[in-house]
């Protein structure tokens, strides 16, 4: 494939886990990907060294999400030197735990503005760059299983997902006329950072609450990720796909067992 005819997207927080994977399988699916990163400069160079060994272009750029319009200004440059923008993945986020009473406020703030606030910012500025260019595209929420049930100690983190997904299904509904499809993915455990198995193979990580018996591989999010701006994904929008293992299911299955 002629470099002018590669497809190019934009992963945010793809430094390391969901994030560096869904760029390195774009790249392997003929993607350039724009690379980003928050704190971690040299983990988003790792991403681009293997988006690289995939055959893709990387562009790099620090994203704080949080910042407003220099967060959508990150966006339309990294568009601008990729030479468009097909597809965009919002997957920054963050998971602050602490009991619903002894909430701070600022935590609260702080989860909304990264995990809703920074992907509307982004996922607006993006939007803006495909209508633009008439070419239609895509773009993919990464929420959580929460965006579907709740999680004791979790409520910044369960709302802010939660409203993603709803934003999801606006998007998809205002931007369809303009060839751009919107979906979100719905990861249950997923071994990476965030979830302290990072460096485990997750087939060997017990999970007896879960119907497959493990966490899930970060290749598995970013597989159904890469599908999703396919064009075999064409006729999918405002639909939410979760990828848990089963875990969603099992809510009245573990209190059938407990009694």
């Amino acid at each position: 494939m002629e470099a002018a005819d590669r497809p190019r997207a934009i992963v945010t927080a793809s430094d390391s886990g969901i994030g560096r994977s869904t760029a390195v399988v774009l790249a392997h699916e003929g993607f350039d990907v724009g690379v980003t990163w928050h704190s971690d400069e040299p983990g988003a160079q790792e991403t681009a060294r293997q988006v690289e060994q995939e055959g893709g272009r990387a562009v790099l750029e620090r994203l704080d999400v949080t910042r407003g319009r220099d967060a959508a200004a990150v966006v339309e440059r990294m568009a601008e030197e990729l030479g468009g923008l097909d597809a965009f993945v919002n997957n920054a986020g963050g998971v602050p735990t602490q009991p619903f009473l002894e909430l701070p406020l600022e935590d609260w703030r702080e989860a909304v503005e990264v995990n809703l606030t920074g992907a509307f910012v982004c996922g607006q500025r993006a939007a803006r760059l495909m209508v633009d260019a008439g070419r239609g595209g895509s773009i993919v929420n990464v929420t959580s299983v929460h965006e579907h049930v709740p999680l004791r100690g979790a409520a910044p983190y369960c709302a802010s997902k939660g409203g993603l997904g709803l934003l999801t299904k606006v998007m998809a509904i205002e931007l369809a006329e303009h060839g751009i499809t919107v979906n979100s993915v719905a990861p249950g455990e997923i071994a990476t950072e965030m979830t302290g198995n990072e460096d485990l193979d997750p087939g060997t990580v017990e999970r007896p609450l879960i119907p497959l018996g493990r966490p899930g591989h970060a290749e598995e999010i970013a597989a159904t990720v890469a599908f999703l701006v396919s064009s075999g994904a064409r006729y999918a929008t405002g639909a939410s796909f979760i990828v848990d293992g089963g875990l969603t299911m099992m809510g009245a299955q573990a209190n059938a067992d407990q009694s």
